[in-house]
């Protein structure tokens, strides 16, 4: 794996990850849902955008910085929530969450989750914000709910664009739920390319294997196995009627994730959202749609 020193833009990280992590591994994160048409679509999009450059003008004392919710954040930007992160790398949401904070801008952390979200809270240094699946149904839900009001979390992030799992065929060809069940005869298959990664499998086997969801405690079953993700997104589809179950449960912003038409913002605001992130899923839900950034006005 090269030097960070090296690496000097995006595509540059995915090719190190690439090298670092199996493939099976690397395609959960690197996918996009069915034909991943609108994961393309997204990368085009943001190429197919150029600026309109204005010069002979100072640019020596340029401020980034920008009110979110209340919060100021150094930059424009922040960090959204990516699952199984702990399983790329075993200090996962801790380290994602840490460089955020020291960047001065906020961080996301995701349901499917192998890190606690209280960790996690207290590895970063400015505003946490918890994104939510109705995993496990409302009390499930509401027990991390409580657990992200009293870490400190300072908004929550409701995803409304997961009726179902998507239709990931990479994951389906590499037969990755076989390797998140950790059931270590079904991970056989897997050995070849485990083996070929031997950084990314010392670290795995020093962080105890696949990790559980920490934060999606089950009522008499505890911690949620990652395998049982996608059967359980089919029992947790969200509806406008459990935003309002939440807005009686939570006092802060709440912010609605997965917006694509200027109908379901206007619902959202309504229905009593501080504001909403428009967004596809990062392509890896329902296939077809458009790019995000084309479904700004």
């Amino acid at each position: 794996m090269p030097s960070l020193s090296r690496t000097v833009n995006i595509e540059d990280l995915r090719r190190s990850a690439e090298r670092r992590v199996p493939r099976a591994v690397f395609d959960y994160l690197d996918g996009g849902g069915e034909g991943e048409l609108t994961l393309r679509e997204n990368c085009r999009a943001f190429q197919d955008i150029t600026f309109r450059a204005r010069h002979a003008v100072s640019v020596g004392n340029c401020d980034l910085h920008v009110k979110v919710l209340g919060a100021d954040l150094a930059l424009p930007f922040l960090l959204a929530p990516v699952g199984y992160s702990r399983l790329m790398h075993p200090e996962g949401e801790c380290a994602a969450a840490r460089a955020a904070g020291e960047a001065g801008t906020a961080y996301t952390l995701s349901t499917i989750s192998g890190h606690k979200m209280e960790a996690v809270r207290a590895a970063s240094s400015g505003p946490v914000w918890y994104q939510l699946y109705l995993l496990g149904g409302r009390e499930a839900a509401e027990a991390a709910v409580v657990r992200a009001r009293d870490a400190g979390f300072s908004a929550l992030v409701l995803t409304i664009d997961t009726a179902v799992s998507g239709i990931r065929e990479r994951d389906i060809r590499n037969g990755v739920n076989q390797l998140l069940g950790g059931n270590p005869i079904a991970m056989l298959p897997f050995l070849p390319q485990i083996l070929g990664r031997p950084g990314w499998l010392a670290s795995f086997i020093v962080d105890g294997g696949v990790p559980k969801l920490a934060n999606v405690v089950v009522p008499g079953s505890g911690p949620m196995p990652m395998v049982d993700v996608t059967s359980a997104l089919a029992n947790a589809a969200v509806t406008w009627a459990d935003m309002r179950w939440l807005r009686e449960l939570w006092a802060g912003p709440i912010i609605i994730k997965g917006v694509l038409t200027g109908d379901d913002a206007r619902r959202a605001i309504d229905e009593g959202a501080s504001a909403v992130v428009v967004s596809n899923h990062g392509g890896r839900q329902l296939d077809t749609l458009p790019a995000t950034v084309r479904a700004l006005p």
